[in-house]
């Protein structure tokens, strides 16, 4: 049986956001700075952001993803993949799922399981979001976060949720909030400790 120091207690939280954001101006991004859509995004792209924002949040789900898998993913009507740029260069990206949902603990789910015939509300996943960390405490995850809010409600639903973790950037959590989510969910679960070198 493993030893208990050799886990980590990891705490994941379910945010939602239930209406879009009263109108505002355009996003300013500082000069240089563009966030484009990318349609198609290409698998090594994909593959490069993943790991460049991902890797120290430990993010490794679709590492094992063949480039199949990945091509088919990205190739879905349902997913949509921006990537920030500053002059050409990748800095950051954000990549939205829509769907209908029936996550438990949601405002929609509560709907759906005290009325049978409610069915569930089409919502849009915040499935990735990130910056390199050289594009880090400058501003631009706000922003980043702003516009995909914006392109999620933008498609037809009427929620866009998403989930962070305690292994993710500290500014993760205050940030999804200050934008408005509200938390619907909690779950912990326990990882291996990275060996030390």
């Amino acid at each position: 049986m493993p030893n208990a120091t050799n886990r980590i207690e990891v705490v994941r939280t379910y945010l939602e956001l239930l209406e879009r954001p009263a109108a505002g101006s355009d996003i300013s991004w500082p000069n240089g700075i563009t966030l484009t859509r990318e349609a198609p995004c290409s698998v090594a792209l994909a593959r490069s952001l993943y790991a460049a924002v991902g890797r120290i949040y430990r993010w490794y789900d679709r590492d094992a993803w063949t480039d199949e898998r990945f091509a088919a993913h990205l190739a879905d009507p349902n997913v949509a993949v921006w990537v920030l740029r500053d002059s050409s260069h990748p800095v950051g990206y954000f990549e939205l799922s829509t769907g209908s949902d029936s996550m438990p603990g949601s405002d929609s789910a509560r709907m759906a399981e005290s009325d049978p015939t409610v069915e569930s509300d089409p919502s849009v996943e915040i499935a990735y979001f990130g910056l390199i960390p050289a594009a880090q405490g400058k501003g631009l995850g706000k922003r980043l976060l702003e516009a995909a809010i914006r392109a999620g409600f933008d498609t037809p639903a009427s929620r866009v949720w998403l989930h962070t973790c305690t292994l993710d950037h500290a500014a993760a959590l205050p940030n999804y909030r200050a934008r408005g989510f509200v938390p619907f969910r909690t779950e912990r679960y326990e990882i291996a400790r990275p060996a030390t070198t």
